[in-house]
C-alpha cells in the first residue's frame, strides 16, 4: 500500500495555513475533498483501480463507490464500450472526470498512487493480472475461481505471499449470516462427527449475455434452445454462420491473451466465455468457489483438501461452441473418513451445501437454510458455542478495512486456492476417465503423468506467467 494515500505527515489545518488557503476553503476545495460530505478525507481513503467491466465488475465497482473509505481512480477493459460504461459510472458517482482509462492493465498496475485493485476478468486472465498486481504491491480483490488451472493458482498464492499483499476473494457467501451460522453449527459439533458433505452446483449452460437467441435465429431449422450451441462444431453450416470478425470496439487478440487462439463467436465471448474450456471452466469451476468454499469452512478444511478424487461427466464435443461439462458427479475422500459429493444435474444432490453427521445434518443455500434441528439457526447453545467464525456484514468493506489494518480478509488467497482445488481435480478426473490421487502437502497428482499435465495449460506467445 502506498503510505502517502493514507497519511501525508502534515495535518490539513497546518497544510492550509502554510499555503494560505485557510480562509478560502469553502470556495476552492470541495466538501468531498475535506470529508465534509460524510466521506473520508483523501488521506484516509484506499485508492483503487478496477480491471474488467463485464459481469462481476460493475457490481463490485458499485460496492466500492458506496464505501467512504475507498476512491476509484482508474478503470481498465479491452472493450471500448465497456470501458466507457465504467468511466461514466465512476465519474458520475464522484461528479468529476478524474477516472483514468486503461487498455493495458500493466500500465495501471505501475501507478504508485494506487493501493488496491479489483479484478473481474475471464479465467484465462486471472493469473497474469493478479500476479502483476501483487508484484506491483497492490492489494487485490479477485473473483472466483482463483484461476483457470491449479498451477496458475499456485503462482497467484506465491505472488501474494511473497509481496505480503492483502487478498479478498469474491466468495461473498462467507459474509452472509446464514452461511456463517451453518458452518458454525458444524464446527461446534452439533451434528456429531461429520461423515459426509454434499455440494450441489448448477448444470448445463446459461446464456448470461443473452446473445444466443440472435445467433440461433440465423441457423436454418435450429431449435431456439441455447443448449443447441453445445452441438455446433467446426466446418458445420451453423459454425460457419457463427464465426464472424470481432467488433471494432473489442481487442479480441488481447482478450484471448494467453489462451489458444480461436475464431471469434459472439455467443462465447462476454459473460458466456465460461462455457468454453479455452477460457473458463463451466458451471463446475464457476461455482466451486461458492458452495465448496462454504463446505470447507464448515469442515475446517480451508488449508486442507481431498486425497482421492473420482468424477464422471457428460461433455459436448470438445470443439463445440459451448464445450463445458453439462452434468457431472464427483466423489472426494477427505481426512477423517469424510466423503464429499460435488454434483450438477443430479436430483439427489440439491443446490447448496449440506453437512451430514452422526447426530444430525445442516443445509444452506442462498435464501434458504434447514437442519435436523432448525433451532440451531436461532441460537447455538452457549455451552456448545466454542468456535466462532470470522464475521463481517460487507464483503467489500471487509476488503477495504483489511487493506488499512493489514489483517487477513474473510476469504484470503490460501482459502480461495483450497476451495477451488476440488473442482479442478474433479474436472481432471473426468477428462482422464479415472480416479486420481492428490498429495495435499506437495500439491501434486500421484503416479499419473497424463493427469499431471492437466494441472497447467500452455501459454500462447508472447504471454508468460512469471
Amino acid at each position: 500500500m502506498n503510505k502517502s494515500s493514507f497519511s501525508s505527515g502534515i495535518s490539513r489545518r497546518r497544510f492550509l495555513a502554510a499555503t494560505g488557503l485557510a480562509v478560502t476553503v469553502p470556495t476552492i476545495i470541495p466538501a468531498s475533498a475535506l470529508g465534509q460530505d460524510g466521506r473520508k478525507s483523501p488521506s484516509e481513503r484506499v485508492v483503487v483501480g478496477v480491471v474488467g467491466w463485464g459481469m462481476q465488475g460493475p457490481g463490485n465497482t458499485n460496492e466500492l463507490l458506496g464505501i467512504n473509505d475507498a476512491q476509484v481512480v482508474a478503470a481498465c477493459d479491452l472493450d471500448k464500450n465497456h470501458l466507457q460504461q465504467a468511466l461514466d459510472k465512476i465519474n458520475g458517482r464522484y461528479k468529476n472526470q478524474d477516472c483514468k482509462s486503461y487498455h493495458d492493465y500493466r500500465e495501471m498496475m505501475a501507478r504508485k498512487d494506487i493501493d488496491a485493485v479489483m479484478i473481474a476478468v475471464p479465467d484465462n486472465w486471472h493469473a497474469l493480472v493478479a500476479t502483476e498486481a501483487a508484484n506491483n504491491k497492490k492489494d487485490i480483490y479477485g473473483e472466483k475461481p482463483l484461476a483457470r488451472t491449479i498451477a496458475e493458482q499456485q503462482a497467484i498464492v506465491k505472488a501474494v505471499q511473497d509481496n505480503k499483499r492483502i487478498w479478498q476473494t469474491g466468495s461473498w457467501q462467507r459474509s452472509q449470516g446464514p452461511f456463517r451460522k451453518a458452518a458454525e453449527i458444524v464446527r461446534n459439533g452439533l451434528i456429531g462427527k461429520l461423515t459426509r458433505v454434499e455440494v450441489g452446483l448448477p448444470s448445463n449452460h446459461h446464456d448470461f449475455a443473452k446473445t444466443a437467441p440472435e445467433l440461433l435465429a440465423k441457423f436454418p431449422g435450429a431449435p431456439r434452445n441455447p443448449e443447441y450451441l453445445a452441438k455446433v462444431v467446426p466446418d458445420s453450416p451453423d459454425w460457419k454462420i457463427a464465426v464472424t470478425p470481432p467488433p471494432p470496439e473489442l481487442d479480441y487478440e488481447r482478450w484471448i491473451g494467453p489462451a489458444r487462439m480461436e475464431p471469434y463467436i459472439k455467443a462465447r465471448v462476454h459473460m458466456n466465455w465460461r462455457w468454453n474450456y479455452n477460457i473458463g471452466g463451466g458451471q463446475l469451476l464457476d461455482w466451486i468457489g461458492h458452495h465448496c468454499d462454504i463446505a470447507h469452512w464448515g469442515m475446517d478444511m480451508d488449508n486442507n483438501g481431498p486425497s482421492e478424487i473420482e468424477g464422471k461427466g457428460e461433455f459436448p464435443p470438445a470443439d463445440a461452441i459451448w464445450n463445458t461439462c453439462g452434468k457431472y458427479r464427483i466423489t472426494l475422500k477427505y481426512p477423517e473418513d469424510i466423503t464429499m459429493t460435488i454434483a450438477g444435474g443430479y436430483s439427489d444432490i440439491q443446490d447448496g451445501t449440506k453437512w451430514i453427521g452422526t447426530e444430525g445434518w445442516v443445509y444452506v443455500n442462498r435464501g434458504k437454510y434447514d437442519a435436523s434441528n432448525i433451532d440451531w439457526f436461532v441460537k447455538i447453545p452457549e455451552d456448545r458455542y466454542k468456535v466462532k467464525l470470522y464475521q463481517t456484514k460487507s464483503h467489500m468493506q471487509n476488503f477495504i478495512d483489511c487493506v488499512k489494518s493489514r489483517q487477513p480478509t474473510i476469504t484470503p488467497v490460501e482459502t480461495a486456492h483450497h476451495s477451488a482445488i476440488p473442482g479442478h481435480l474433479g474436472l481432471i478426473s473426468m477428462l482422464v476417465g479415472r480416479k486420481i490421487k492428490w498429495d495435499v502437502t506437495k500439491e501434486v497428482i500421484l503416479d499419473d503423468p497424463e493427469a499431471t499435465k492437466l494441472l497447467t495449460r500452455p501459454y500462447r506467445e508472447p504471454w508468460k506467467l512469471a
